[in-house]
């Protein structure tokens, strides 16, 4: 909320608006409710995903296809077969899209149906949805907060606002005495929830003007930008497209000027290469790729919402990670204590004497209780008391076994004034105990000599250690002393103190070495205190020497110009808000990295829909951080990110074999096209045998280098940037091989079957460069999905694959010879020897690419050698 309009506040009088003040107020200011973007029409939808390159070119196959089909009298398959291609594709991006669309929805259902506000003097229930500025609101334990607003009064109030902060502690609240010297303590906000106490609170602001509203409009206004494969794609059917484009009118040109053709045969020519040109089994490949994907990473934890997020994670650069419950427990945890009986601090796994008497003063005053119902534990209380529960039951104690041997007689609550509780507890008949544990500054204490001077030195350790305190003071008196507070919690005995902190992961600690050795740098983005954050990043090696710890104000303060100069040294973010978050998100995509970022609460959703990839906790995360997110963590752990990584970069490595597999014999038909059209051939292969190619010898197989696993250098390698080209990394030289291989076998072929094995027969030339293409682009890719020289081991990994390719290559030959299929494809039935040509022929690329492979890695070997 910002200050200045709270600062110039009326405050309404203790009967609250009357009913017509109410009514005007709300026709002024509107509902109190979240309002979504407006959604683009669906044929809006539709449009837009036929706009990327490769929705165009097939848009132009299918158009040229289905104008051929009804002028010329031509058959009906490619346009069927092209089209349906097409309408999978945009129905699966407008799915994705669809599932975006819940971040706001699960932010709007927060809402609150009722409230209680007081008008004219009288406590009435009101829908929510009609609070207005001004309004009194009567808030108790268990309430949620129905608009922002400030504190008139209140007895113990404190608000669970991990919605907005991320942070799972209470905060206390006070009330407003002074309208000029307004906190945050004194302000309460829409979506919160009430954890103890009552409050009465005045409306200031209601609907998209509160805080949770200003998060709902960066909801609307923040856009995803396209992931790198998608750019990388449509970069491909670029180049095929241009390719298409000067392939075609050279040879509807030649067709016209050389073979004096007319213009419907130079027409379907052209059809036959854009055929050629466009991979059309390579959109439903990915996809597949995406789809395994997803399943492989449900079994690691990570649940994919979004398909294409999938192959992003793989290639992050920056993961933004939230504190609370990611890289730490989400557990307050008493890590260490100190009584005036020991020298040092002890960890708390080891109890002395002393620590156990410390121990049991703190179960005594304590409330929290932990219950295990139907498998699943069950909290009630403070953080900082369910901290003290579970420290007593690692030691095999707890409350209520302290309880019943020393039975409670009354209790002082805690107060965020006097900042301590007490507790009375019946010893025998004549003696009775007093405990008060609280603030160390605060506990009414009678020292011993130096022992005041040694307590606040470990006491100031603690905190520098960004350990949360707790002190304990105690005293037995006669059960005959009256219960008076202000008398009997005095001159006590010092029992010891703990530290109390919310610990790292053990896992994340190893997690964050891998990471930095796959070149990605982990941040840390949270809304907690610095000096929290800074030692817990130190502890688990997210912040070394020479990294930078920033506040949310210093970078508030920076240009963006400033923050892009700083932000490759800086580790940690602390006191951060949502538009700070978004902001750091931002510089890092300007910079050209791909981001992940993590987050729990509400304030999180913008930053997660402006992220490449939105990571959102599956067990404490809301509604509205899982809509907006990619990925949900099952485990909320950040070492599942790092599997996830993983898997992401396997998917990545499965689409560019998938890419090599189909685009190197997409070029290598191009090259084919024109060459025989410039020699004078004519066209060597009609439009439905490339067809066939491309979705039947081709699409088979290729559905299925999906279940590749994972290269074992993986992880050793940097991120893919964003910059960085499809064809880089040796894909390029390794299509350039292929391609070429194809290109010159398949002329020769023809050249071979038409000239020499018989006299001009054209149809069986085009016969056996059919089976050459499409068996032998199938056999190769056994050389494609492994990068490493062919083994026995590597043909046996992906058995799925195997039956898929035989099916394909029976398919293939099946149509090749069955006669009356063959005439449906313009084929012929070959002579014996035409096949000792073709069979060598179906083998001869993969003989050809397994010769490269073993040459590329000898050169490495080569140049170690030289150089040693």
């Amino acid at each position: 909320m910002k200050r200045k309009e709270m600062n110039n506040v009326e405050l309404t009088g203790q009967d609250g608006l009357t009913t017509q003040q109410a009514q005007t107020q709300l026709a002024q200011v509107g509902a109190n409710e979240l309002v979504a973007a407006r959604k683009p029409h669906w044929w809006q939808q539709v449009a837009h995903h036929l706009s990327d390159v490769s929705s165009l070119v097939l848009l132009f196959a299918v158009g040229l296809a289905t104008y051929m089909a009804v002028a010329q009298g031509g058959g009906w398959t490619k346009p069927l077969v092209i089209g349906a291609i097409l309408v999978i594709n945009v129905v699966i991006g407008m799915y994705q899209e669809a599932s975006a669309e819940k971040a706001l929805a699960a932010l709007q259902s927060m809402s609150l149906p009722t409230t209680t506000v007081r008008r004219e003097g009288i406590a009435q229930s009101s829908p929510a949805k009609e609070v207005v500025p001004g309004d009194l609101v009567l808030l108790k334990a268990g309430d949620q907060v129905p608009a922002d607003g400030i504190v008139l009064s209140s007895t113990n109030l404190a608000v669970d606002e991990a919605v907005l902060t991320g942070e799972s502690v209470p905060v206390t609240k006070e009330t407003l005495t002074d309208i000029t010297a307004l906190r945050d303590a004194h302000q309460v906000f829409f979506g919160t929830a009430v954890t103890a106490g009552t409050a009465v609170v005045q409306v200031v602001t209601t609907g998209m003007a509160t805080e949770l509203g200003q998060i709902a409009g960066l909801l609307n206004k923040t856009k995803k930008r396209a992931t790198p494969l998608q750019g990388r794609l449509n970069r491909l059917s670029g180049w095929l497209t241009s390719f298409a484009i000067i392939g075609g009118f050279i040879i509807f040109a030649l067709s016209i000027w050389m073979q004096n053709q007319g213009m419907a045969d130079s027409l379907m020519i052209g059809i036959s290469l854009a055929v050629a040109a466009v991979p059309e089994t390579l959109p439903i490949i990915v996809t597949i790729s995406l789809a395994h994907g997803v399943k492989r990473m449900a079994k690691r934890n990570a649940i994919m919402r979004r398909v294409n997020a999938v192959e992003t994670i793989g290639g992050v650069d920056v993961i933004a990670a939230d504190k609370t419950g990611t890289l730490t427990q989400n557990q307050m945890t008493i890590t260490q204590y100190w009584t005036p009986n020991t020298q040092n601090p002890m960890a708390a796994e080891h109890l002395s004497p002393a620590g156990a008497d410390l121990m049991k003063y703190l179960g005594l005053a304590t409330n929290a209780e932990i219950q295990v119902v139907a498998g699943e534990e069950k909290t009630t209380g403070d953080p900082t008391e369910l901290a003290i529960v579970r420290w007593l039951a690692r030691h095999d104690h707890s409350r209520q076994a302290f309880e019943h041997a020393a039975p409670r007689v009354a209790e002082d609550p805690f107060d965020s004034t006097k900042k301590t509780m007490a507790t009375v507890h019946r010893l025998s008949a004549d003696e009775q105990l007093v405990i008060v544990k609280g603030a160390f500054d605060r506990l009414p204490v009678a020292w011993r000599q130096g022992e005041q001077a040694q307590a606040k030195r470990i006491h100031d350790e603690f905190g520098q250690n960004a350990l949360r305190v707790l002190s304990v003071g105690y005293k037995v008196v006669p059960t005959t002393t009256k219960v008076e507070w202000a008398s009997l919690a005095t001159d006590l005995t010092f029992a010891g103190l703990v530290g109390i902190i919310d610990p790292p992961r053990p896992e994340v600690i190893p997690a964050i070495r891998e990471a930095k050795r796959a070149g990605i740098k982990p941040v840390m983005i949270t809304g907690d205190h610095m000096v929290t954050a800074e030692a817990i990043a130190r502890e688990i090696g997210l912040l070394t020497p020479g990294q930078l710890v920033m506040s949310g104000d210093e970078l508030r303060t920076l240009t963006d110009a400033e923050l892009a100069a700083k932000i490759q040294n800086v580790a940690v973010y602390a006191r951060v808000s949502p538009t700070d978050k978004i902001r750091i998100v931002q510089a890092w995509q300007q910079a050209g990295k791909t981001v992940a970022m993590t987050g729990d609460g509400v304030n999180d959703a913008p930053a997660l829909k402006a992220a490449d990839v939105g990571i959102a906790m599956g067990i404490t995360g809301t509604e509205v951080s899982k809509g907006a997110a990619d990925m949900v963590l099952t485990d909320d752990n950040f070492a599942t990110i790092i599997a996830a990584v993983k898997e992401g970069r396997t998917v990545y490595q499965n689409i560019l074999k998938a890419v090599e597999f189909l685009v190197g014999v997409n070029f290598a038909q191009i090259f084919l096209m024109v060459g025989a059209v410039l020699m004078g051939w004519g066209a060597p292969l009609l439009a439905e045998q490339l067809l066939l190619i491309n979705v039947l010898a081709d699409g088979i197989p290729g559905f299925y280098i999906s279940r590749e696993p994972g290269e074992k250098e993986a992880m050793e390698q940097p991120p893919v940037a964003n910059e960085e080209s499809l064809f880089a990394r040796g894909l390029g030289s390794r299509l350039a091989i292929r391609a070429t291989t194809f290109t010159f076998l398949t002329l020769g072929v023809y050249a071979l079957g038409r000239f020499v094995l018989t006299n001009n027969q054209a149809t069986v030339g085009m016969t056996m460069i059919f089976l050459v293409l499409a068996v032998g682009s199938m056999i190769d890719i056994y050389a494609i999905k492994d990068r490493q020289p062919l083994t026995l081991g590597s043909l046996r990994r992906n058995p799925v694959l195997n039956w898929s390719l035989l099916l394909a290559v029976a398919l293939v030959i099946l149509i090749a010879t069955v006669p009356g299929i063959q005439a449906m494809f313009g084929l012929v039935s070959l002579p014996a020897v035409a096949w000792l040509v073709v069979i060598p022929g179906m083998f001869l690329p993969t003989l050809v690419l397994e010769l490269a492979k073993r040459v590329q890695q000898q050169r490495p070997a080569q140049l170690r050698a030289e150089l040693d």
